[in-house]
């Protein structure tokens, strides 16, 4: 459980940060606004996390889409401003319909960003808001709280809840003697219903579940991007309503969920990757949508598309090349055994947008993979920023010792996976982190021969490698050449070495494909 505090913290601007020490006591926001606390010890404030609310207190209904009703106490006492912004918001219609875009098992679920992204939102008033912290409202699971970007003065629009994890009380001493302010009562309650103790004095807590905390339990175990913790498939939240407490029933605890089983399994459409079949070779069927890109002075790429697993992906990438978009432009990054990127007007890999104008979200599927030929967008920090910019992948071999050194940093594969990725070879680091909508049927050997052109210190090409056209058709059952040892006189590849693949794992990183210069 320590490792958390290592690991994750809740960031509306980075997906994923750290505690700067944890031998050092976060220093506690105090804001008079929001019902601080006199000069007393935390020891002697009572938690209210559970007090009972009054008969026609403004409470909270979330509708969460697949899942069910969630119910929620607000503590305006405590977090006056919190309050009155969230309820602000709800009234305003502001969370229908948004996502709970990044969620962690045992440690919490967060949404409230409508770019989705987790990098937007704001206040009622527009921009931040001070929410300030007070110490009669605790981390305990169940808890409802902003998100922020290193401080209660930039509370927004983004909420969490927590689920947390049940302390022992060798942890909670432990916390103690690293200086988190942990009183008795504190104590009690993280050791019997559990959460995330050294979260407190960070954020503005503002509510309490009081009904369907199951339901919070369950949407903590979806199968998430490895990269950024977003689900696999959207967590939707249909609506959220202000409503009275009419003396319902008070669930504060997973334990009075009887039918709650934290040992289930999750469902069939939530499969972890290394559970999922790859499907970037599967058979094409005549009269399925393909694309004919012609190369000038190298020669035709066709690849095939995936609608089942990209939708939003391939819908953009027809609809822009149907308009043209793609002809005369460049690929403007090229870097030998990795990929080749284009799709910028601009040129410089920082222009380019969707059909729909601006960015749109095409989330990542576990059926596909980045093997050699894979076609995806590039983004500048998760699939919400996808646009008109693309990379098709070459990449290299790996031995299956380098994949299991891969597996060790993190990393999740299926015995499919790495198959393919020490024969056909790939980029596998990056799957979960970016849109993939295609895959190269016929052409490899072009992409393959691009890859090597000579290059700037950019990595953009000395001499223009321009795209002439990029066509919509069917598939007419010609040959498919998945493989680039399909391909008539083409260089097996080399398996690279394990320090070559330690090396490429931290040099060869997202920012790759970040449409800005890195």
């Amino acid at each position: 459980m320590l490792k958390r505090v290592l690991a994750v913290l809740i960031c509306t601007f980075t997906l994923t940060t750290v505690f700067s020490s944890c031998g050092k006591k976060p220093e506690i926001v105090e804001n008079s606004d929001s019902g601080t606390a006199d000069d007393s010890s935390k020891a002697s404030v009572q938690i209210a996390n559970f007090t009972a609310p009054q008969k026609d207190d403004t409470i909270i209904t979330m509708k969460i889409k697949d899942y069910g009703t969630v119910k929620i106490r607000l503590f305006p006492e405590y977090a006056d401003k919190g309050v009155e912004n969230f309820v602000g918001l709800a009234e305003k219609g502001y969370y229908d319909g948004l996502t709970f875009h990044r969620v962690i098992n045992d440690f919490m679920i967060q949404g409230g960003d409508p770019e989705g992204t987790g990098r937007g939102g704001e206040s009622l008033w527009g921009g931040k808001f001070e929410g300030g912290t007070d110490p009669h409202l605790i981390h305990a699971a169940g808890a409802l709280a902003y998100a922020n970007s290193q401080g209660t003065s930039t509370n927004g629009s983004q909420f969490y809840i927590v689920t947390g994890t049940v302390c022992t009380e060798d942890e909670i001493e432990q916390y103690r003697s690293y200086g988190y302010d942990i009183s008795d009562e504190a104590k009690k309650i993280y050791t019997t219903a559990g959460g995330v103790p050294y979260l407190d004095g960070n954020y503005t807590v503002f509510g309490q579940v009081f009904e369907g905390l199951d339901i919070i339990f369950q949407i903590q175990k979806v199968s998430t991007d490895t990269g950024n913790d977003k689900p696999m498939q959207d967590v939707i939240i249909e609506s959220v309503t202000i409503d009275k407490y009419d003396g319902e029933e008070l669930k504060w605890y997973i334990s009075d969920y009887e039918d709650y089983d934290a040992d289930a399994e999750p469902e069939e459409n939530t499969l972890p990757p290394e559970e999922v079949a790859v499907k970037n070779f599967s058979d094409i069927k005549k009269g399925d949508k393909v694309i004919s890109m012609n190369i000038k002075d190298y020669g035709e790429v066709k690849f095939r598309l995936f609608p089942e697993y990209a939708d939003k992906g391939v819908e953009n990438f027809i609809g822009l090349a149907e308009n043209g978009y793609y002809d005369g432009l460049t690929f403007h990054r090229v870097i030998n055994d990795f990929m080749i990127q284009g799709g910028d007007p601009e040129g410089t890999g920082m222009g380019g947008e969707s059909m729909w104008g601006g960015s749109f979200d095409g989330g990542t599927d576990p059926h596909l993979i980045h093997a050699a030929g894979a076609v995806a967008y590039a983004n500048s920090g998760s699939t919400a920023t996808d646009g008109s910019q693309f990379y098709i992948v070459t990449g290299e071999v790996y031995s299956a010792e380098d994949l299991e050194n891969y597996k060790n940093y993190g990393y999740s594969f299926s015995d499919e996976a790495m198959e393919i990725y020490s024969t056909a070879g790939g980029t596998p680091w990056l799957d979960g982190a970016y849109t993939i909508f295609g895959q190269v049927y016929d052409g490899l050997d072009i992409i393959f021969e691009i890859q090597k052109t000579e290059t700037d210190s950019n990595d953009k090409p000395v001499e223009d490698v321009i795209i002439e056209s990029v066509k919509v058709g069917e598939y007419d059952g010609s040959a498919v050449r998945w493989y680039i040892s399909d391909y008539n006189g083409s260089s097996p590849q080399t398996p690279v070495t394990e320090e070559e693949a330690e090396t490429t794992a931290d040099d060869t990183s997202e920012a790759y494909f970040e449409e800005s210069p890195v």
